[in-house]
């Protein structure tokens, strides 16, 4: 169930329990959604030296990750358009907004022209505000139309695509989800909230009832149904 999305519902699952979505994508251009004001990176003002920060700024390493990806998130933004934007590759964004990857001068540059936040104040060392993400029931992205009676709410963030994605689905009396194989190693976690649920995952199956939780391979064809009536499921997607 690899999923690419954005903030609300702009972007879905690559790959879904029920099927290839990367028809249904409706993922737009970096610059369609951008506020009019938006601008690329100028090329007309030299970047700063490619060198690699020193080990004097060690502490403000440590704030750089939340920092921009505060940033991203109050843009609006997701890593693929701040890739664009910025001319640093999607891979690179990420591991920085991990903590895995230092950048360079040159690199934090172009992140910060592409955010539009100010370099200074963005390398300022000083106390971060403790803050909780919230995202309100009404603004959980959906999706409708994936197999038959079943309703899915995106409750992983978008960066999270195609690493590890939570998902709860409610289904309909018969609904039911069938997926194509995912990436080699991958696995799923259900837990059943209301109802029972038929689960199988290549030639094995079970039923669930409420409150049980089953772990199973999902790089074999595998489905998650509601024959006997409604049923509601907490599901844990972890790619390979």
């Amino acid at each position: 169930m690899h999923m690419q999305h954005s903030r609300v519902a702009q972007n879905v699952p690559s790959q879904f329990p029920g099927g290839d979505l990367r028809a249904h994508s409706v993922h737009p251009p970096c610059t369609a959604a951008l506020p009019q004001d938006y601008h690329m990176i100028d090329k007309a003002r030299p970047a700063p030296q490619d060198s690699v920060m020193t080990e004097d700024t060690d502490d403000i390493l440590t704030l750089l990750p939340a920092r921009l990806k505060e940033a991203r998130r109050a843009q609006g933004l997701s890593l693929e358009a701040v890739a664009n934007l910025s001319g640093v590759s999607r891979s690179m964004v990420s591991r920085i907004e991990r903590g895995e990857s230092s950048p360079t001068i040159a690199t934090l540059w172009n992140l910060t022209r592409a955010l539009q936040v100010d370099f200074a104040g963005l390398l300022e060392a000083g106390e971060t505000q403790d803050h909780i993400d919230v995202l309100r029931a009404g603004d959980v992205p959906k999706i409708e139309n994936m197999g038959q009676g079943c309703r899915i709410r995106i409750l992983s963030p978008p960066e999270d695509a195609g690493g590890h994605e939570v998902y709860d689905i409610r289904f309909d009396a018969g609904g039911t989800l069938n997926s194509q194989p995912h990436t080699r190693g991958s696995m799923e976690q259900l837990t059943v909230l209301e109802g029972e649920i038929a689960l199988s995952s290549g030639a094995a199956s079970d039923r669930l009832q409420a409150g049980d939780t089953a772990r199973y391979a999902v790089d074999v064809a595998h489905s998650i149904s509601a024959p006997d009536g409604p049923a509601r499921v907490f599901l844990i997607v972890k790619n390979a």
